[in-house]
């Protein structure tokens, strides 16, 4: 069983170090400095003005983590020595025992990303061009209507 807790300003250095590591091991798309430009903005900005989601092992230490805001996941990163382990399928487990229907924008270029949002059923709604950033790495918006006996709750 996958333990998932709410974040806390102590995460905050192991929350960096697993976005950093999932990011060069999955977006191949990115440049060295283009991955300079985000951690940044992740380091100094997002991470500390966020409450997450931290999924931890069996002694406390966090694997991956999600941020929220309502029925979208902004964020949701596992470090690349816990792949294929199932903590991506269970934060998204988690965000949909919290939100009826989900929303996440990938990057397009992130093909395992979009095979992973695919398999647990969410389906492309949307594109652009441009990052949040405005940076050309084009964006998928990504939706999961829930099940039928699920709505309104």
């Amino acid at each position: 069983m996958i333990l998932i807790r709410p974040s806390t300003p102590q995460d905050l250095p192991a929350l960096f170090v697993i976005w950093k590591e999932a990011v060069s091991a999955t977006h191949s798309f990115l440049t060295e400095s283009d991955i300079a430009f985000y951690a940044e903005q992740v380091r100094d900005s997002y991470l500390p003005s966020q409450s997450f989601w931290v999924a931890v092992d069996s002694e406390g230490h966090p694997t991956g983590f999600m941020g929220m805001t309502g029925p979208k996941i902004d964020a949701l990163f596992v470090h690349p020595s816990n792949h294929g382990q199932g903590i991506g399928r269970a934060l998204v487990d988690h965000a949909a025992s919290l939100e009826a229907g989900l929303l996440v924008d990938v990057n397009e270029q992130n093909e395992g990303a979009c095979s992973f949002y695919g398999k647990l059923g969410f389906r492309q709604i949307g594109r652009s061009d441009l990052d949040d950033s405005g940076k050309p790495f084009p964006i998928l918006k990504l939706e999961r209507l829930a099940p039928a006996n699920e709505k309104g709750r």
